[in-house]
């Protein structure tokens, strides 16, 4: 073969939210609603976010969108989909709820479209997942004071109504409150609801259920979850039963003296693992420290960054993988937003990462539909599937370098990332293993004996 066709050959091999308060009774115990759907193993789970920061602004309903991927999603091996906030907001996304359970006043559309799509995934065997905000909550009325402290539930029964008791005192900037200290972070833009409350346990909880029973929610995904105790939201949890759970704690990463990211990320995903811990083991958490360590390593040809100093991958997959939820962006990080987005050039390379890795994958709408990136990405999901990779997989991690990163995943597949395309004798052997999956900068190769018929 002569030079231009090796070149060719290695280029397509390795081309990745005052009335009087109410009277506030014990705590009951709750019966959950048993889901509709029969959930496949949370290890084998492929999360689709579906929707980004303007969904809500979509001349059509944003429910009604969501219905017309559904196939595409059964076709692809989805397994459960996270819909956005559902409940009347003062934001148009839903992130700043007021009447809980208000749905027709939803930005995404009515209660019955919600419904409608819920049940067209539940057709497919695919599970759903409701966005849960109740760190904060907008008031609809102003307390004595001014503040917007007085809360209607939107049931017209008394459910969730509430006064300033059920805001957290001190609560910056939102002085209004005269319940217990908060258990959590500040969140600047709502009030700061009382979660040691035991009469807001019980009605959140109830609110939860019935999102179960009446919409067919299978899931959660917490919002703000470092807002309130960990052990808390466990109670929420254990009170309702859900069949999926991932909690968003999204903090500062370490950097060193010159700005740029630290090595050594081992705090800020024991962060992480220590409030999987605190909810009892019942939720995971979305791996913030993948996503960081993983996009400066592609970005700055720094991939030895995905190693640690133990030898294994250096985000929380390589600690608690069973619990790490991974994903490359979702609404605030990418999408219009963009607070800290992946280096759009380099999304296959993170895409060919996290559908090869331990952890519970996460595909981002955006990505999901795009037409340069679908069908590169639904192929390295069909690969993941037909090898049974899952959140537990074992990772052995070949090498870890500047312009190169390799690893095989359950001695099933290898794969690799990174601008370097001689990689010598670390390419896995042919006829034993062929290339599954090829892109800019990223190759899988697969064991034939796995590979599909």
């Amino acid at each position: 073969m002569d030079r231009f066709g090796l070149v060719c050959l290695l280029l397509w091999s390795c081309i990745i939210i005052i009335v009087a308060s109410p009277a506030q009774p014990q705590t009951t115990t709750l019966t959950s609603t048993v889901s509709k759907l029969s959930k496949t193993d949370p290890l084998n789970a492929l999360l689709l976010q579906g929707f980004n920061w303007e969904s809500s602004k979509s001349y059509f309903s944003w429910y009604n969108v969501l219905k017309g991927i559904v196939d595409d999603a059964a076709e692809a091996g989805i397994t459960d989909v996270w819909f956005p906030p559902p409940s009347q907001s003062v934001s148009p996304e839903g992130y700043l709820p007021g009447k809980l359970y208000d749905l027709d006043s939803s930005k995404y559309g009515s209660e019955q479209q919600l419904k409608d799509a819920v049940n067209a995934f539940h057709q497919k065997g695919i599970g759903t997942v409701g966005d849960i905000v109740i760190n904060h909550r907008c008031g609809t009325k102003q307390d004595d004071e001014g503040y917007w402290c007085v809360f209607e539930g939107g049931k017209g029964d008394g459910s969730l109504d509430w006064g300033p008791w059920a805001v957290t005192v001190n609560d910056k900037p939102f002085p209004c409150g005269s319940g217990h200290a908060d258990t959590g972070a500040d969140y600047i833009e709502a009030p700061d609801i009382d979660h040691t409350n035991s009469f807001i346990q019980a009605e959140l909880s109830e609110w939860m259920n019935w999102l179960k029973s009446n919409v067919g929610f299978d899931g959660w995904r917490f919002d703000f979850a470092k807002g309130y105790a960990g052990n808390l939201l466990g109670g929420y949890i254990q009170n309702t039963s859900p069949k999926f759970v991932v909690g968003e704690l999204w903090d500062d990463m370490a950097y060193d003296s010159d700005g740029r990211l630290a090595y050594d990320q081992n705090a800020h995903r024991q962060r992480l693992v220590d409030w999987v811990h605190s909810t009892g083991d019942r939720a995971a958490a979305f791996d913030f420290t993948t996503k960081g360590i993983l996009q400066e390593a592609v970005k700055s040809s720094e991939l030895w960054r995905l190693k640690d100093s133990n030898g294994k991958p250096a985000g929380m997959i390589g600690v608690l993988p069973q619990k790490a939820v991974t994903f490359i962006d979702n609404h605030d990080t990418g999408s219009t937003q963009n607070m800290w987005p992946f280096p759009s050039d380099k999304l296959l390379q993170g895409y060919a990462y996290i559908l090869t890795h331990p952890g519970i994958p996460t595909i981002f709408y955006d990505h999901f539909v795009d037409g340069n990136l679908k069908w590169e990405i639904q192929n390295l999901m069909a690969i993941r599937n037909r090898n049974n990779i899952n959140a537990n997989s074992n990772c052995r991690i070949l090498t870890a370098e500047g312009d190169l990163y390799m690893a095989a995943i359950d001695e099933k597949i290898v794969m690799k990332i990174g601008p370097r395309y001689d990689v010598g004798k670390l390419a896995p052997p042919y006829p034993e293993y062929h290339i599954a999956a090829s892109g800019n900068d990223y190759c899988v190769w697969e064991k034939n004996s796995y590979s599909a018929e």
